[in-house]
């Protein structure tokens, strides 16, 4: 018997979602809910007249950029009032760099003599000191934590935000024998040209030309005829039948977000070498990310959101609640939710950023787990 699904939110997640749902012969119709008049979520590109892009929401270079491709490798720390090129190459590592008071290859051999965690989770931050050292926590893990996710690693789970590290020691009792023995089964590549070709080349990033919002209107466009949309529709209330699902929506809402405020700037010619940017450890400046300002320390540093002028919305993009922090714990949370799912037979399938993933391409991901689970594999 074919269903009828319907799709509540239209980020990048909902559209993955659509998409793979069209791809379904179980499915005959699906229905997307969107609150806003817009589809993308936080995928938000500004276009002005000369051609150039600012990305309000999710920044990334453009096109495809690679991983020995001088932008990859030229990444910054900005550490005692200074910028400092991260270690790159044997040299990097063998030899002692600013801001790092030894070589970083003292801290890998003594890696591999540190005993296996006992704890099922654990902070990134306590992790990292525990088998790389102190320093490499407080200030390259902590500046890391602070630009993928504006939080804080003291705070943030190694498990759910970091499964690669937590799999190694699990597997091989040591991230460095677990990296370079393997510790499971690696990521299965799609047979598409595209991506055999994002593999062939060690793409390290992507974007488009004309911004990240490029491919959420592509997939609106696919995805017409196939899909009711309806914008300026929130989503009040879900029910059904007698019972309650106030269990599920407590734990939901107990995964909690951060605001952030992104300010792009734009200079007449080639003004600064060329690389990926910079990151600041919470040591030097609590509110400024890099890249990004605000975070975990927000509400700490400009006061209430509701406060800001709207002047202030139209010079800066301010994303409220955008990141989700995957705090200590955060998987026995998920292990509970999709329990709870399961055990009353809820059709119900979740997706997004705030699970299993905060990049466009785990949410993308995402999206297909979750149409997986209701119609099998598309």
């Amino acid at each position: 018997m074919q269903k009828t699904v319907a799709v509540l939110g239209g980020g990048i997640g909902g559209l993955s979602a659509c998409y793979y749902l069209s791809k379904s012969p179980q499915v005959s119709k699906i229905v997307l809910l969107e609150g806003s008049g817009r589809l993308g979520g936080w995928l938000h590109s500004t276009r002005r007249e000369d051609g150039a892009v600012a990305e309000l929401g999710l920044e990334s270079e453009l096109l495809p950029v690679t991983y020995d491709h001088v932008a990859s490798k030229n990444r910054f720390l900005f550490v005692g009032g200074q910028l400092h090129k991260m270690p790159s190459g044997l040299g990097g590592v063998v030899r002692t760099v600013p801001p790092f008071s030894q070589p970083l290859v003292l801290s890998v051999l003594k890696e591999l003599l540190i005993g296996r965690g006992k704890e099922g989770d654990e902070t990134v931050h306590s992790f990292v000191s525990r088998r790389l050292g102190a320093e490499l926590a407080d200030i390259a893990i902590d500046c890391l934590c602070r630009g993928v996710f504006a939080g804080d690693c003291r705070k943030l789970s190694v498990r759910s935000c970091f499964p690669p590290l937590f799999n190694a020691e699990q597997a091989r009792g040591s991230i460095v024998l677990g990296m370079v023995l393997g510790s499971g089964s690696g990521p299965v590549v799609p047979s598409s040209g595209l991506a055999q070709r994002a593999q062939r080349e060690r793409w390290a990033q992507w974007s488009l030309r004309k911004g990240m919002q490029s491919l959420p209107d592509a997939l609106e466009d696919s995805l017409k005829g196939r899909v009711q949309i309806h914008k300026h529709t929130p989503v009040k209330e879900l029910t059904q039948g007698p019972g309650s699902w106030e269990s599920l929506s407590e734990q939901l809402r107990e995964i909690s977000m951060v605001t952030v405020a992104v300010v792009n700037l734009e200079y007449e010619g080639s003004i600064l070498p060329v690389g990926f940017g910079h990151l600041i450890p919470s040591s030097e400046d609590r509110a400024l990310l890099g890249v990004m300002m605000g975070g975990a320390w927000f509400q700490e540093v400009f006061g209430s959101l509701e406060e800001v002028t709207e002047k202030c919305f139209l010079d800066r993009a301010i994303q409220a609640d955008c990141i989700p922090q995957y705090h200590l714990g955060h998987w026995k949370r998920l292990e509970n939710i999709r329990h709870y799912i399961d055990q009353h037979k809820l059709p119900l399938s979740l997706t997004g950023a705030s699970y299993d993933g905060v990049s466009v391409n785990d949410v993308i991901f995402s999206g297909r787990k979750s149409v997986e689970s209701l119609v099998g594999e598309v």
